[in-house]
């Protein structure tokens, strides 16, 4: 498993690269990047790096990174109480007994996937999704993708 923490934290990195690369580098709108409360959102790329300031935790919401099998997890949007601006910071899953098992015990709104920090919990809960580490701590806008 130590060898696995590594990979994993790489994984995220690369989704988290992919959506500003996706943004072009350091500017333009990304698509859906992550959910919060069931809704996707989506961000603006910025080549902010906080990791290590000393900041305080409690200045931070948490980005679940999901190393790319579905969009990432936030626990805060604009508007929600406590939401702390875009300050992000990471925090990489693993799935020790797959990505299928972990929405089977999490999903509560049927949508085929988790899609909201009380469905993460629910997978937490059943064992099916744990931390595996901590990634990258950063700013970056909540904007909410349009529906289609």
């Amino acid at each position: 498993m130590t060898r696995l923490v590594p990979l994993i934290l790489a994984a995220a990195l690369a989704a988290i690269a992919a959506g500003s690369a996706a943004a072009g580098g350091a500017g333009g709108v990304t698509g859906p990047a992550f959910y919060v409360g069931g809704e996707l959102y989506r961000t603006v790329g910025t080549p902010t790096d906080l990791s290590g300031t000393g900041a305080p935790a409690a200045s931070y919401d948490t980005i679940y990174a999901f190393g790319g099998v579905q969009p990432n997890v936030a626990t805060a949007a604009p508007g929600d109480p406590g939401y702390n601006g875009g300050r992000w910071k990471v925090l990489v899953l693993t799935f020790d007994y797959g990505y299928a098992a972990a929405v089977a015990s999490a999903d509560a709104n049927a949508s085929g996937n988790i899609d909201s920090y009380t469905e993460l919990a629910r997978a937490f809960a059943a064992g099916t999704a744990r931390v595996a580490g901590n990634g990258p701590s950063f700013v970056c806008p909540v904007i909410k993708q349009p529906r289609s």
